[in-house]
């Protein structure tokens, strides 16, 4: 059962795995946010999570002090999903009744001061924060490491938990791509949902059915395409950065043959049997036009989908920028399969511009 478990965290099963769940999770609300539903999680994933703790590899991995609160922030992001889900069924129920959600019930629109009621609740979270971090300092020791030395590195060298997401991303992107361009994409569309997101439902109070595109678009992004990358460099993520199963004790000496190639060799090479064109843009010809289709060809078909009132409704600006948002979010998970499936580094590489897409 080990093996198996071992086998299947491998990113390239666990991420479809993980897919699969987010499927299950945003096209059956209904059944995700009851209670029973809930119950069942707990009662399987305790056990299970104990079971898993039994082994000395994985409790040896979670047991790190760094890497306990990190334990407690996933626990949270699951509850707080699966609350979110659950309270948008309860309010979808009422709606759909003619009645208003629960938020907009006398009873819980009822204004309080913000002196003294926001104040005393504002400070007596501040003392038992406060406390939280004391006792959890005293208890779990994780100082500050000694200053950076050259001559000698951690193995591995991950970055803080927050970026490990991000480099995650270095292994199936160029630097300047995984370390600059889509954590700037990133930033754009956090920026600009406020400017995308004209629909006036779903404000004040909890929905699923009335957020549909919204919420699905967004926890695709947040709990696949952030939060599992995180769960991946922290808990899985061994020296020299190679993948290590749950109950795999690591070994420094682990090696993993890496044959990766890029289109334009498997284009010219493998394919034509011939060299490679001294040209840069006939030997990168291909990737060029495979990266002007991701993004070109997909808008006529989203738009024929998605029907032509909706475009008048957001516009041009707000429809292209949607789409190209989204197109380049999904290109995380299309070249994470194209590396796993066809061994492929990159679809345009250009080292002689540092452009390797």
């Amino acid at each position: 059962m080990r093996e198996l478990i071992n086998h299947l965290s491998d990113p390239v099963f666990s991420f479809s795995i993980v897919i699969a769940l987010y499927l299950f999770i945003f096209t059956k609300p209904k059944i995700v946010g009851t209670k029973k539903f809930a119950y069942i999680c707990v009662l399987i994933g305790i056990p299970v999570f104990i079971w898993f703790c039994l082994d000395s590899n994985f409790f040896s991995i979670i047991s790190i002090p760094d890497n306990l609160p990190i334990l407690i922030l996933i626990g949270l992001v699951l509850f707080f999903t699966w609350f979110s889900i659950y309270k948008g069924n309860i309010n979808d129920e009422r709606i759909e009744k003619g009645e208003p959600p629960i938020e907009g019930t006398p009873e819980m629109r009822e204004k309080v001061w913000c002196w003294p009621n926001l104040v005393y609740t504002e400070l007596f979270t501040i003392i038992a924060g406060t406390v939280f971090l004391i006792c959890w300092g005293i208890l779990f020791k994780a100082p500050l490491e000694e200053p950076a030395n050259p001559t000698w590195a951690p193995n591995p060298a991950k970055a803080p938990w927050y970026f490990l997401g991000l480099q995650e991303m270095l292994v199936y992107f160029d630097p300047w791509m995984a370390g600059v361009v889509l954590p700037g994409l990133i930033i754009v569309g956090l920026i600009s949902i406020p400017f995308i997101d004209f629909n006036p439902k779903g404000n004040g109070y909890y929905t699923f059915k009335e957020r549909k595109f919204a919420i699905t678009a967004f926890s695709m992004g947040w709990l696949v395409l952030w939060v599992f990358l995180i769960i991946i460099g922290t808990f899985l993520r061994g020296p020299n950065w190679t993948f290590y199963g749950p109950f795999e004790f690591w070994d420094v000496h682990k090696v993993v043959a890496q044959n990766n190639i890029n289109l334009s060799e498997i284009f010219w090479i493998k394919a034509l049997h011939t060299s490679m064109p001294t040209n840069i843009l006939l030997r990168e010809f291909l990737g060029i036009i495979v990266t002007f289709l991701y993004f070109a060809l997909p808008i006529p078909i989203i738009a024929k989908f998605v029907g032509k009132d909706v475009r008048l409704k957001m516009g041009n600006i707000r429809y292209y920028l949607t789409i190209f948002l989204l197109l380049g979010m999904m290109s995380l998970p299309v070249k994470m399969y194209l590396r796993w499936f066809l061994n492929l580094k990159y679809i345009i590489a250009m080292p002689e511009f540092e452009l390797n897409l």
